[in-house]
């Protein structure tokens, strides 16, 4: 469908910023879709400007001009919220939640114990807006035990809670309810992949399914990666998922706790450690410095902290002096998301003599 109106036509390269004044300017049609004609747009409006409005868009581009032509009507998309608001008590829809973890065909929320009622509801709204989505869960507690894992209850669709996950080009196999994997971190799994050179060992204490080390393996030639876990359903789907990527050569599977398994075999193999355990990788730095080349080598140190990042580093660098090894500087520190008011999850990246 399409409609007849005015619009400003200007070099592409201006584009960004006409739209940002036209917006400013409460002039710019957001019912109509912008037009593209090769080196050009072709922006719509809502009026033709007055004189101080044409002063203030020549400010920018000299160049422009106003036409009138047909434009693509945009269709509104529906949100969760406009599903809800006949369902719903008015003063509860602000509590419905704006973020969900979506893993494959699953998405997962964190529902509200006033929403509780309404869950079936909620679910149903969310497989609407979301039309690849086939199950909505609920978390039900935090993450605990051993193996990293955490209950859910069933809001609404079908089917097992195994699932494909796909990220930056590699394919994840896994059952959430099993294994620890959280989408949040995809742009942390990118950010260490790059940092990895060819030719590296890297051993991974904690590696779940394997997100962290699939990636290095896929965005590398020539690297050798050790990945370790000590939950059985982890490793299961590690080793799918080695096989899915086609990294078999370069991606080593090893069952156990990292620091007996580093204790046996890894003794000054590695190049450069992850260590993604938040919640207890304090405990572990002095099996991550053994894992070390003697040489000098890369930690990459992942907790939960509600102090400064100042104070995060020193007790990283104080635990890693008392294992015998020196840091030789602080490469980067960065709060990786949020977990609680005032608590982050928060990475270190340190290189160690």
């Amino acid at each position: 469908m399409s409609e007849r109106s005015l619009g400003i036509k200007i070099a592409k390269t201006f584009g960004e910023k006409i739209i940002k004044v036209l917006s400013k300017l409460e002039l710019l049609n957001r019912k109509l879709k912008i037009k593209h004609e090769e080196d050009y747009l072709i922006i719509p409006i809502v009026r033709e400007p007055n004189l101080n409005e044409v002063k203030e868009i020549k400010r920018l581009v000299q160049n422009f001009s106003l036409i009138e032509c047909d434009f693509e009507v945009l269709i509104h998309k529906k949100t969760i919220i406009d599903f809800l608001k006949d369902v719903l008590p008015h003063n509860l829809l602000n509590l419905v939640p704006r973020s969900m973890d979506l893993i494959g065909d699953i998405a997962i929320i964190e529902l509200p114990e006033e929403l509780e009622k309404y869950g079936k509801a909620i679910g149903e709204a969310i497989m609407h807006v979301h039309r690849n989505i086939r199950l909505v869960l609920a978390k039900i507690g935090p993450v605990s035990g051993e193996y990293r894992i955490r209950s859910f209850k069933v809001l609404a669709g079908s089917g097992g809670t195994e699932t494909m996950h796909k990220e930056h080009g590699c394919i994840y196999y896994l059952d959430v309810t099993k294994v620890y994997f959280s989408p949040r971190l995809s742009y942390e799994r990118w950010r260490v992949a790059n940092q990895v050179s060819e030719g590296e060992i890297v051993i991974d204490m904690f590696a779940g399914v394997g997100p962290f080390s699939i990636l290095i393996a896929k965005m590398h030639k020539n690297v050798k990666v050790y990945a370790i876990d000590i939950n059985p359903e982890a490793i299961k789907y590690l080793k799918i998922n080695i096989k899915a990527n086609k990294v078999e050569r370069k991606v080593f599977p090893i069952h156990g706790d990292a620091a007996e398994v580093i204790r046996k075999k890894l003794i000054g193999v590695g190049d450069r450690v992850i260590m993604n355990l938040p919640e207890k990788a304090l405990e572990y730095i002095d099996a991550a410095c053994k894992a070390l080349k003697d040489e000098e080598g890369v930690i990459h140190y992942y907790e939960f902290s509600s102090e400064s990042l100042n104070e995060t580093s020193k007790r990283v660098i104080s635990a890693i002096e008392k294992s015998g090894r020196r840091v030789l500087r602080v490469l980067q520190v960065r709060r990786v998301k949020a977990v609680a008011p005032y608590k982050w999850q928060v990475a270190v990246d340190v290189l160690v003599k």
